[in-house]
């Protein structure tokens, strides 16, 4: 397995200074953002470290992006983006769909092979019809996907935090029963999972045995860990926002027991990336803190994951 980071958090950093870091700080790989140019709609997005549109027009820039990650010795694991692909607003569904088709382009034709996303919902609908917005949504993406021999890779966040996201939440692929059913709906072997144990423990999931069900299916591995705050959560209860209960934090700082999580991924053979992901509000503030979380995270998966 190698260790990186997801770049989401190097937010105002170049491509070069982002690269520059993980490589004297021993990362083997990098997560890289690839939002549309622009203002973020929400916390850890919109960070773009590479501009895909400017891959497919410019092959001199698709080269340097190659030559750089090669020279610093710091592989591209996928390239990110994390949208609503099925936002009930058609407006902003269409502009998600259309950048994540350009970040499947370039991710062919960048030699990475991999986009780590969302699937998508409409908060407002339920499972059902949401399941049945897949079958008419995602069929040409994957389509194009295949056509461009690149995986991707559905992150298991249910995008369900605050009021903005309620009452559905924007990501339908949250859970293995879940898994199940899209799995069928999209019978393809480049659709698969990028799997983050931290959000099943605030939905009360088991966040190891999947690992061995959907072996074939994990493309990519996401670090982060959630404290869950039992005071809080028996007074408000699980049908509260869950940040009212919950934090995400540094892993070793939460809730993932990630011996047992790592040894899992051992058991079943996976050999790909594996990616810290920031969103610890403990280490926000300056580049000095943001530095400070992926060095320490990184300390404390070293114990594991060599």
């Amino acid at each position: 397995m190698k260790l990186g980071f997801v770049s989401a958090i190097c937010d105002g950093w170049s491509f070069e200074e982002m690269m520059d870091f993980a490589s004297a700080h021993g990362f083997e790989c990098v997560e890289v953002a690839c939002w549309p140019q622009g203002k973020a709609e929400r916390r850890y997005a919109g960070v773009s470290h590479i501009d895909v549109d400017r891959v497919l027009v410019d092959d001199e820039y698709a080269r340097y992006i190659q030559e750089y990650s090669q020279k610093k010795n710091v592989a591209i694991s996928s390239l990110a983006f994390y949208p609503n692909p099925m936002d009930g607003n058609l407006s902003k569904r269409e502009a998600a769909v259309s950048h994540l088709k350009n970040v499947i382009r370039a991710s062919g034709k960048l030699g990475v092979n991999l986009v780590t996303t969302f699937i998508g919902r409409d908060q407002t609908k339920t499972v059902e019809d949401n399941l049945a917005l897949v079958k008419e949504i995602w069929p040409p993406i994957i389509a194009l996907a295949e056509e461009c021999g690149v995986r991707v890779a559905i992150e298991n966040c249910p995008m369900l935090f605050g009021t903005d996201q309620w009452p559905g939440g924007q990501n339908l692929m949250t859970t293995p029963v879940i898994w199940r059913k899209v799995f069928e709906l999209l019978p393809s072997k480049n659709l698969g999972i990028n799997y983050d144990p931290s959000h099943f423990v605030w939905q009360m999931v088991d966040y190891v045995k999947p690992l061995y069900e959907f072996r074939d299916k994990i493309f990519h591995v996401h670090y982060k860990d959630i404290k869950l705050y039992p005071d809080k959560l028996r007074e408000c209860g699980i049908m509260a926002y869950p940040l009212d209960y919950m934090s995400p934090k540094l892993p070793g700082l939460g809730d993932v027991d990630w011996g047992k999580y790592v040894s899992a991924l051992t058991d079943i053979g996976f050999d790909g990336c594996t990616c810290i992901e920031v969103e610890d509000k403990a280490f926000e503030g300056s580049r000095e803190r943001v530095e400070k979380s992926l060095i320490l995270s990184q300390r404390y998966l070293k114990q594991f994951v060599i």
